[in-house]
C-alpha cells in the first residue's frame, strides 16, 4: 500500500515540485486547498527558503499544512516543534545546506527522503487529533 509519505517523495523525485510543494500538495485535500494553490503557496520555500540557508522546505511545507488544518496557532506550533525534533533526531539537521552537505561534503539526507520524513511526521501529528 502506498502511503502519503511515498506519494510526497515521488512528487519531489519527478522534478515537478520543490520540497515544500511536494509536502503541501500531498496534503492539500486535508487543508481544503487545490493542488494549484498548494504549489503557489510553496513556490518560494524550496531549497531552504530559496538559498539553502533556511529550514528544509519539506519542514516548511509540513508547517503550512499544520496551520491550514489546525487553524490554531498554539496547536500548530506544538505539532511543528515535535516534527522538527523528530526530523532533527533522524537526520542530524533541519537546515537545507547542512542536510545537503554544502560545507562538509557529506550529504545527511537526500531531498526525497527529507520530504518522506517530514510527511511521515506530519501524518503522525495529524492523526493525533
Amino acid at each position: 500500500m502506498e502511503t502519503r509519505k511515498h506519494i510526497a517523495a515521488e512528487k519531489k523525485r519527478c522534478g515537478k515540485y520543490n520540497c515544500a510543494q511536494a509536502v503541501i500538495c500531498t496534503y492539500c485535500d486535508k487543508a481544503g486547498i487545490s493542488e494549484e494553490t498548494g504549489c503557489q503557496i510553496g513556490n518560494a520555500f524550496g531549497t531552504g527558503m530559496g538559498n539553502m540557508e533556511g529550514t528544509c522546505g519539506a519542514l516548511i511545507g509540513a508547517g503550512v499544512i499544520l496551520g491550514l488544518v489546525h487553524k490554531e496557532r498554539a496547536k500548530s506550533i506544538k505539532d511543528m516543534r515535535q516534527i522538527m525534533a523528530k526530523f532533527q533526531e533522524r537526520n542530524g539537521a533541519t537546515q537545507c545546506k547542512r542536510l545537503k552537505g554544502v560545507e562538509t561534503g557529506v550529504v545527511l539526507r537526500d531531498c526525497p527522503d527529507c520530504v518522506a520524513d517530514a510527511s511521515e511526521f506530519l501524518e503522525e501529528a495529524l492523526n493525533q487529533d
